[in-house]
């Protein structure tokens, strides 16, 4: 043995079904934290919550994709969390902007479950 130890090998997601799932939350990074970044700059002081809550979608989003790309067990384990923490927040500030909806003067990537990226 020359003192060189064996890496394990890391799955990465960048080939087949996976790459599809890394492309994907590639484009919703780049969505989430271009539309906060621009929301942020130009108009902060109409919806601070919202337009916070997008940019803290981004960085998830980005964390997820980084972590699918990297591979490793503890890699996905992360990206797992990550995954559960945005259903949380998918849920709670979907249902908050439903019953609280002047909460929310703007949309977030989460107001309306979801669709408030797409307006």
């Amino acid at each position: 043995m020359t003192g060189t130890q064996e890496r394990p090998n890391r799955t990465r997601l960048i080939g087949g079904p996976g790459l599809l799932l890394v492309w994907l939350y590639g484009v919703m990074v780049v969505g989430a934290v271009s539309r906060s970044v621009y929301q942020i700059a130009t108009e902060f002081d109409r919806a601070p919550l919202a337009y916070t809550l997008s940019a803290a979608a981004g960085v998830v989003y980005g964390f997820i994709t980084y972590t699918l790309v990297r591979g490793g067990e503890t890699a996905r384990r992360a990206a797992l969390v990550c995954c559960a923490a945005e259903l949380v927040g998918v849920l709670t500030i979907g249902t908050w902007t439903l019953v609280e909806p002047s909460a929310f003067p703007d949309a977030t990537v989460w107001s309306d479950y979801g669709m408030g990226s797409v307006s």
